[in-house]
């Protein structure tokens, strides 16, 4: 069997990877970089990517318009794999924008027959949106504080004896006499002042037996005969 070059080695392996760059974007969305480097070739090493505008690089840029602190770069400098393994990963790690964007990053660093690396496979996903939206849904759902409200101050006199001459009159009809009102029509008005609530303020029963031209036992015999009716 004739023996295959590394040239030839490497060739076919960056071919297979070239169309995964836009397959892993197209299922991931517009916030994760998907970027193929050739780091044989350090001055144009981008040979595929997949939503650049994340570090604004484009096919033929240089592996230095990269992020910064690509452990996976630093990796892929290594002539030879610390194991032993043709090819390896570096997981998670943080790399940052030239604007000051910090990515979560993955490399897949690919060696020749020979231990030497030839190829990289980067995974840069940008969280800036996602943690905008985090922290508006954290500010959303924080759990609201109820601020006591202040205690209503009670009405001024004046207007407490115009809040209860409405109330009287309203109960007592058009005209606001009870002269021509009838047994059962006070009875009526009493019970209309009473669910205003105006026996519970001093003064109120008082007021309602002088407007309808009755004791103040009758105003409470009224009352009396209400409950019996409920």
């Amino acid at each position: 069997m004739k023996a295959v070059s590394l040239a030839a080695e490497r060739a076919a392996v960056i071919n297979a990877l070239k169309p995964i760059v836009p397959m892993l974007a197209s299922m991931a969305g517009p916030h994760l970089e998907v970027v193929l480097h050739d780091v044989s070739k350090p001055e144009n090493s981008v040979i595929a990517i997949a939503n650049g505008h994340i570090s604004g690089r484009t096919v033929g840029s240089s592996v230095l318009a990269g992020p910064q602190n690509d452990k996976g770069f630093a990796a892929a400098t290594r002539i030879k794999s610390p194991d032993g393994a043709v090819h390896s990963l570096v997981e998670d790690y943080v790399t940052v924008t030239a604007d000051g964007r910090e990515l979560r990053s993955a490399s897949a660093i690919f060696r020749d027959a020979g231990g030497e690396p030839f190829a990289t496979l980067c995974l840069n996903a940008d969280l800036t949106g996602f943690q905008m939206a985090q922290g508006w849904l954290t500010r959303m759902l924080k759990p609201i504080v109820q601020q006591a409200a202040a205690p209503e101050a009670p009405p001024p006199e004046g207007q407490m004896d115009t809040l209860m001459q409405e109330i009287i009159s309203q109960a007592v009809g058009p005209g606001g006499s009870a002269d021509k009102l009838t047994r059962e029509e006070k009875i009526q008005a009493v019970g209309a002042m009473q669910r205003r609530g105006l026996f519970i303020v001093k003064g109120g029963v008082e007021r309602a037996a002088a407007a309808l031209r009755v004791s103040r036992f009758t105003i409470y015999n009224y009352m009396d005969q209400l409950r019996r009716r409920e």
